[in-house]
Protein backbone atom coordinates (compact mmCIF):
# COMPACT_ATOMS: atom_id res chain seq x y z
CA UNK A 1 0.00 0.00 0.00
CA UNK A 2 1.06 2.95 -0.92
CA UNK A 3 1.24 6.05 1.59
CA UNK A 4 1.46 9.64 1.30
CA UNK A 5 4.07 10.40 3.83
CA UNK A 6 4.53 14.01 3.38
CA UNK A 7 0.88 14.16 4.31
CA UNK A 8 2.12 12.17 7.94
CA UNK A 9 5.17 14.68 8.60
CA UNK A 10 4.11 15.94 11.18
CA UNK A 11 2.67 13.15 13.19
CA UNK A 12 4.25 12.32 16.52
CA UNK A 13 3.91 9.02 18.53
CA UNK A 14 3.88 9.10 22.20
CA UNK A 15 5.05 5.93 22.59
CA UNK A 16 6.57 3.20 25.39
CA UNK A 17 6.27 -0.33 26.05
CA UNK A 18 5.89 0.75 30.15
CA UNK A 19 2.54 2.15 31.30
CA UNK A 20 2.81 4.71 33.64
CA UNK A 21 4.97 6.36 31.84
CA UNK A 22 3.10 9.77 31.27
CA UNK A 23 2.50 9.07 27.95
CA UNK A 24 -1.61 10.35 28.14
CA UNK A 25 -0.19 13.42 30.09
CA UNK A 26 2.05 14.66 27.45
CA UNK A 27 -0.59 13.95 25.02
CA UNK A 28 -2.81 15.91 26.36
CA UNK A 29 -1.25 18.83 27.67
CA UNK A 30 1.03 19.48 24.74
CA UNK A 31 -1.27 19.03 22.32
CA UNK A 32 -3.53 21.61 24.15
CA UNK A 33 -0.85 24.08 24.35
CA UNK A 34 -0.28 23.77 20.69
CA UNK A 35 -3.68 24.15 19.49
CA UNK A 36 -4.15 27.01 22.29
CA UNK A 37 -1.65 29.14 20.28
CA UNK A 38 -3.50 28.74 17.17
CA UNK A 39 -2.25 25.76 15.52
CA UNK A 40 -4.58 22.76 14.05
CA UNK A 41 -4.06 19.90 16.27
CA UNK A 42 -5.36 16.34 16.24
CA UNK A 43 -4.91 13.68 19.18
CA UNK A 44 -5.61 10.32 18.75
CA UNK A 45 -6.24 8.15 21.79
CA UNK A 46 -5.04 4.80 20.42
CA UNK A 47 -5.53 3.54 24.02
CA UNK A 48 -8.14 0.74 25.05
CA UNK A 49 -7.80 2.44 28.27
CA UNK A 50 -9.31 5.62 26.93
CA UNK A 51 -7.33 7.78 29.37
CA UNK A 52 -7.18 10.61 27.04
CA UNK A 53 -10.87 10.94 27.68
CA UNK A 54 -10.13 12.08 31.23
CA UNK A 55 -7.41 14.23 30.58
CA UNK A 56 -9.50 16.62 28.21
CA UNK A 57 -12.93 15.85 30.47
CA UNK A 58 -15.13 14.43 27.45
CA UNK A 59 -15.65 10.71 29.64
CA UNK A 60 -19.46 9.38 29.59
CA UNK A 61 -20.24 12.50 27.47
CA UNK A 62 -22.28 12.46 23.87
CA UNK A 63 -18.96 12.09 22.09
CA UNK A 64 -17.26 9.40 24.32
CA UNK A 65 -18.10 6.22 21.69
CA UNK A 66 -15.26 4.24 23.76
CA UNK A 67 -13.46 4.13 20.85
CA UNK A 68 -15.97 2.11 18.52
CA UNK A 69 -15.75 4.72 15.17
CA UNK A 70 -11.78 4.36 15.30
CA UNK A 71 -11.76 0.62 16.09
CA UNK A 72 -14.27 0.63 12.75
CA UNK A 73 -12.04 2.46 10.75
CA UNK A 74 -8.41 0.58 12.06
CA UNK A 75 -9.92 -3.12 11.46
CA UNK A 76 -12.21 -3.03 8.60
CA UNK A 77 -11.19 0.56 6.67
CA UNK A 78 -14.15 2.80 7.48
CA UNK A 79 -13.94 6.61 7.19
CA UNK A 80 -14.12 8.42 10.20
CA UNK A 81 -14.23 11.74 11.45
CA UNK A 82 -12.38 13.40 13.88
CA UNK A 83 -14.55 14.81 17.41
CA UNK A 84 -14.25 18.39 16.78
CA UNK A 85 -13.86 21.02 19.44
CA UNK A 86 -12.68 19.26 22.44
CA UNK A 87 -11.02 22.67 23.16
CA UNK A 88 -9.81 25.37 20.95
CA UNK A 89 -8.28 24.22 17.18
CA UNK A 90 -8.49 20.79 19.35
CA UNK A 91 -9.81 17.70 17.57
CA UNK A 92 -9.94 14.04 19.13
CA UNK A 93 -10.41 10.77 17.88
CA UNK A 94 -12.11 8.89 20.61
CA UNK A 95 -10.07 5.75 22.37
CA UNK A 96 -11.63 3.27 24.42
CA UNK A 97 -12.41 -0.70 24.68
CA UNK A 98 -13.25 -0.80 21.30
CA UNK A 99 -9.91 -0.59 20.84
CA UNK A 100 -9.39 -4.30 21.55
CA UNK A 101 -11.89 -5.61 18.94
CA UNK A 102 -9.65 -3.47 16.25
CA UNK A 103 -6.60 -5.18 18.12
CA UNK A 104 -7.84 -8.74 17.58
CA UNK A 105 -8.42 -7.64 13.92
CA UNK A 106 -4.95 -6.33 12.98
CA UNK A 107 -3.11 -9.51 14.96
CA UNK A 108 -5.58 -11.90 12.67
CA UNK A 109 -5.50 -9.99 9.42
CA UNK A 110 -4.01 -12.26 6.75
CA UNK A 111 -2.24 -9.06 4.93
CA UNK A 112 -0.13 -7.68 8.14
CA UNK A 113 1.10 -5.25 5.56
CA UNK A 114 -2.13 -3.11 5.66
CA UNK A 115 -2.85 -4.53 9.31
CA UNK A 116 0.63 -2.37 10.30
CA UNK A 117 -0.92 0.40 7.77
CA UNK A 118 -4.20 0.35 9.74
CA UNK A 119 -3.63 3.71 11.37
CA UNK A 120 -1.48 5.37 8.66
CA UNK A 121 -4.77 4.56 6.37
CA UNK A 122 -6.73 6.16 8.83
CA UNK A 123 -4.74 9.15 9.35
CA UNK A 124 -3.86 9.82 5.51
CA UNK A 125 -6.86 11.59 4.10
CA UNK A 126 -7.72 13.64 7.01
CA UNK A 127 -3.80 14.86 8.11
CA UNK A 128 -3.52 17.93 5.59
CA UNK A 129 -6.30 19.33 7.83
CA UNK A 130 -3.85 19.82 10.88
CA UNK A 131 -0.63 21.23 11.50
CA UNK A 132 0.58 18.51 13.78
CA UNK A 133 -1.26 15.62 15.25
CA UNK A 134 -0.21 13.22 18.32
CA UNK A 135 -1.15 9.50 19.14
CA UNK A 136 -1.36 8.43 22.59
CA UNK A 137 -0.34 5.08 22.28
CA UNK A 138 -1.50 2.32 24.17
CA UNK A 139 1.67 0.33 26.90
CA UNK A 140 1.62 -3.13 25.86
CA UNK A 141 -0.67 -3.74 22.85
CA UNK A 142 1.92 -4.66 20.12
CA UNK A 143 -0.61 -4.39 16.90
CA UNK A 144 -1.70 -0.85 17.99
CA UNK A 145 1.70 0.57 19.26
CA UNK A 146 3.25 -1.32 15.52
CA UNK A 147 0.20 0.83 13.44
CA UNK A 148 1.10 4.19 15.50
CA UNK A 149 4.77 3.45 14.30
CA UNK A 150 4.06 2.77 11.04
CA UNK A 151 1.99 6.18 10.71
CA UNK A 152 4.41 8.16 12.93
CA UNK A 153 7.08 10.81 11.42
CA UNK A 154 8.37 10.88 15.10
CA UNK A 155 8.86 9.16 17.82
CA UNK A 156 8.53 11.04 21.54
CA UNK A 157 9.11 8.55 24.12
CA UNK A 158 8.32 9.39 28.17
CA UNK A 159 10.08 8.05 30.76
CA UNK A 160 10.51 7.89 34.41
CA UNK A 161 14.22 7.68 36.06
CA UNK A 162 13.78 4.33 36.99
CA UNK A 163 15.15 0.78 35.11
CA UNK A 164 11.71 -0.27 34.39
CA UNK A 165 11.28 2.87 32.13
CA UNK A 166 14.92 2.15 30.25
CA UNK A 167 13.23 -1.17 29.76
CA UNK A 168 10.35 0.14 28.01
CA UNK A 169 12.44 1.90 26.10
CA UNK A 170 14.37 -0.76 24.36
CA UNK A 171 10.57 -1.91 23.75
CA UNK A 172 10.28 0.93 21.67
CA UNK A 173 13.29 0.57 19.99
CA UNK A 174 12.48 -2.62 18.83
CA UNK A 175 8.45 -1.45 17.68
CA UNK A 176 10.57 1.19 15.49
CA UNK A 177 12.31 -1.23 13.97
CA UNK A 178 9.63 -3.79 12.90
CA UNK A 179 8.16 -0.72 10.84
CA UNK A 180 10.98 0.43 9.48
CA UNK A 181 10.75 -1.23 6.17
CA UNK A 182 6.93 0.21 5.67
CA UNK A 183 8.30 4.06 7.07
CA UNK A 184 11.58 4.31 6.86
CA UNK A 185 11.60 8.16 7.74
CA UNK A 186 10.24 7.06 11.26
CA UNK A 187 12.61 8.98 13.71
CA UNK A 188 13.29 9.83 17.11
CA UNK A 189 11.67 12.93 18.03
CA UNK A 190 13.57 12.50 21.79
CA UNK A 191 13.08 10.89 25.26
CA UNK A 192 11.55 13.39 28.14
CA UNK A 193 11.96 12.63 31.87
CA UNK A 194 8.29 12.27 33.40
CA UNK A 195 7.56 12.51 37.26
CA UNK A 196 10.58 13.92 38.24
CA UNK A 197 11.67 15.59 41.51
CA UNK A 198 12.40 19.04 40.62
CA UNK A 199 15.43 18.94 43.13
CA UNK A 200 16.38 15.60 42.26
CA UNK A 201 19.38 16.71 40.18
CA UNK A 202 21.23 14.16 40.40
CA UNK A 203 18.97 11.43 39.87
CA UNK A 204 17.80 12.72 36.76
CA UNK A 205 21.64 13.38 35.82
CA UNK A 206 22.16 9.68 35.89
CA UNK A 207 18.70 8.70 34.16
CA UNK A 208 19.66 11.33 31.33
CA UNK A 209 23.29 9.58 31.00
CA UNK A 210 21.95 6.03 31.16
CA UNK A 211 19.22 6.81 28.06
CA UNK A 212 22.01 8.02 25.83
CA UNK A 213 24.05 5.43 26.72
CA UNK A 214 21.07 2.98 25.72
CA UNK A 215 20.24 4.90 22.88
CA UNK A 216 23.51 5.73 21.18
CA UNK A 217 22.53 9.16 20.94
CA UNK A 218 23.73 12.86 22.82
CA UNK A 219 20.92 14.64 22.08
CA UNK A 220 18.37 11.32 22.62
CA UNK A 221 17.15 12.90 25.84
CA UNK A 222 15.22 16.43 25.64
CA UNK A 223 16.15 19.57 27.45
CA UNK A 224 12.85 19.66 29.40
CA UNK A 225 11.50 17.58 32.23
CA UNK A 226 7.84 16.82 33.67
CA UNK A 227 8.17 17.18 37.36
CA UNK A 228 6.00 15.46 39.38
CA UNK A 229 3.40 16.57 41.43
CA UNK A 230 0.43 14.31 42.79
CA UNK A 231 -1.72 17.31 43.35
CA UNK A 232 -1.97 18.44 39.85
CA UNK A 233 -2.12 15.10 38.47
CA UNK A 234 -5.00 14.08 40.70
CA UNK A 235 -7.05 17.14 40.05
CA UNK A 236 -6.54 17.33 36.00
CA UNK A 237 -7.81 13.98 36.07
CA UNK A 238 -11.00 14.58 38.28
CA UNK A 239 -11.74 17.97 36.96
CA UNK A 240 -10.47 17.03 33.10
CA UNK A 241 -8.68 19.90 32.99
CA UNK A 242 -4.99 20.72 31.53
CA UNK A 243 -2.07 21.85 33.44
CA UNK A 244 -2.28 25.47 31.91
CA UNK A 245 -6.36 25.61 32.79
CA UNK A 246 -5.71 24.87 36.61
CA UNK A 247 -2.87 27.80 36.18
CA UNK A 248 -5.36 30.27 35.32
CA UNK A 249 -7.91 29.14 37.36
CA UNK A 250 -4.97 29.48 40.79
CA UNK A 251 -4.36 32.49 39.33
CA UNK A 252 -8.38 33.86 39.31
CA UNK A 253 -8.73 32.09 43.39
CA UNK A 254 -8.37 33.89 46.62
CA UNK A 255 -4.44 35.07 47.64
CA UNK A 256 -3.39 32.93 50.77
CA UNK A 257 -3.93 36.23 53.22
CA UNK A 258 -7.72 35.97 52.20
CA UNK A 259 -8.39 32.62 53.35
CA UNK A 260 -6.16 33.17 56.13
CA UNK A 261 -8.46 36.29 57.37
CA UNK A 262 -11.80 34.04 56.38
CA UNK A 263 -12.73 36.04 53.91
CA UNK A 264 -12.71 33.42 51.15
CA UNK A 265 -12.60 29.70 51.58
CA UNK A 266 -9.63 27.46 49.77
CA UNK A 267 -12.42 24.73 48.83
CA UNK A 268 -12.13 24.10 44.94
CA UNK A 269 -8.99 25.79 43.99
CA UNK A 270 -6.51 24.72 41.41
CA UNK A 271 -3.23 23.07 43.24
CA UNK A 272 -0.51 25.26 43.79
CA UNK A 273 1.94 23.33 41.65
CA UNK A 274 -0.08 23.64 39.19
CA UNK A 275 1.66 26.87 37.74
CA UNK A 276 4.84 25.13 37.51
CA UNK A 277 3.97 21.69 35.99
CA UNK A 278 1.83 24.15 33.25
CA UNK A 279 5.46 25.55 33.09
CA UNK A 280 7.16 22.61 32.37
CA UNK A 281 4.24 21.68 29.69
CA UNK A 282 4.91 24.93 28.33
CA UNK A 283 8.76 24.41 27.92
CA UNK A 284 8.15 21.24 26.97
CA UNK A 285 5.74 22.30 23.90
CA UNK A 286 8.09 24.98 22.65
CA UNK A 287 10.85 22.50 22.14
CA UNK A 288 9.22 19.40 20.07
CA UNK A 289 7.66 22.46 17.63
CA UNK A 290 11.36 23.85 17.76
CA UNK A 291 13.37 20.64 17.08
CA UNK A 292 10.77 18.99 14.24
CA UNK A 293 11.33 22.51 12.62
CA UNK A 294 14.25 22.28 13.44
CA UNK A 295 14.62 18.75 11.26
CA UNK A 296 12.51 19.91 8.22
CA UNK A 297 14.60 22.99 7.89
CA UNK A 298 17.75 20.77 7.68
CA UNK A 299 15.59 18.81 4.99
CA UNK A 300 15.02 21.69 2.85
CA UNK A 301 18.63 22.39 3.05
CA UNK A 302 20.11 18.82 1.70
CA UNK A 303 20.64 19.07 -1.86
CA UNK A 304 18.18 17.71 -4.21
Amino acid sequence: MDIDRTALARVVAVINGKGGAGKTSITANVAGLIANSGFRVLAVDMDPQGNLAEDLGYTSSDIDDEGRALSAALAFGQPVKPVQGVRANLDVLVGGHHLDVAAAALAMAKDQTKARLALARVLEPIAGEYDMIFIDCPPGIETLQTAAAAAARWALVPAKSDASSRKGMLDVARRLDAVVDLNPGLDLLGVVLFGTGTSAHRIKDDARSRIVETLGAEDAVLTTTIRHSEATAHAARERGQLAYELEDEARKGPAWWQIRRGEASASGGAPRTAGGVAEDYHSLAEEIVARITAAEQAEQEVPA
